[in-house]
């Protein structure tokens, strides 16, 4: 074996345990925000007031094109507070995570748009999911080259769902892996 295929062979053994680290991390890290999520879930419960509740469900009949340059566009000109999760069809811890913002939003009592961002569907085969997404103000599905578009929206994202970005008021960015931890909840609605 020449020097540098012997290089190339140790570059891509490297890349291979780095990813595996990652997505081990992405996973406890999944587990352990769905446990703080479900204690705060509890929590929520007891300071919930009952004026939120009847607040009817809001119906979605399209999604919404996102492509490439919609995440710069978002950051500049969308709302604030908001938050995005980012899912697939198949993401079965997604709607907890999605459960953890909306929770959060009615104890605080603001109206903080909360998007579903689709990323390996659209028309009405997203929109068949949004009943998972509870509270969600509007859906957007990737349209476009996904591994581009997730570059866009975050260079360092391991391509792992349900991925949470939170803008506050005054548009400081917070992404996580899982459901946001309770800390950063708070810093998102201060």
């Amino acid at each position: 074996m020449t020097f540098l295929n012997k290089h190339l062979a140790d570059a891509c053994k490297s890349q291979i345990k780095l990813r595996l680290k990652l997505k081990s991390l992405s996973f406890l890290a999944v587990l352990m925000s769905l446990f703080l999520g479900h204690a705060l879930q509890a929590q929520d419960h007891k300071h919930r007031t009952g004026t939120t509740q009847s607040v009817p469900a809001r119906t979605l009949s399209s999604t919404q094109a996102f492509h490439e340059k919609s995440w710069a566009q978002l950051l500049k000109d969308g709302p604030k507070p908001a938050a995005y999760l980012f899912t697939t069809t198949y993401c079965s811890t997604c709607p907890a995570a999605f459960d953890v913002l909306h929770q959060a939003v009615i104890e605080k009592g603001r109206d903080v748009p909360l998007m579903a961002v689709m990323m390996d569907a659209s028309g009405a085969k997203a929109l068949r999911h949004a009943s998972h997404f509870k509270g969600m103000t509007k859906m957007y599905a990737f349209e476009g080259f996904e591994p581009e578009i997730r570059q866009s929206v975050d260079p360092a994202w391991p391509n792992v769902t349900p991925y949470v970005v939170m803008i506050d008021a005054k548009g400081n960015v917070q992404k996580v892996i899982g459901p946001p931890p309770p800390e950063m909840l708070k810093r998102w609605l201060y």
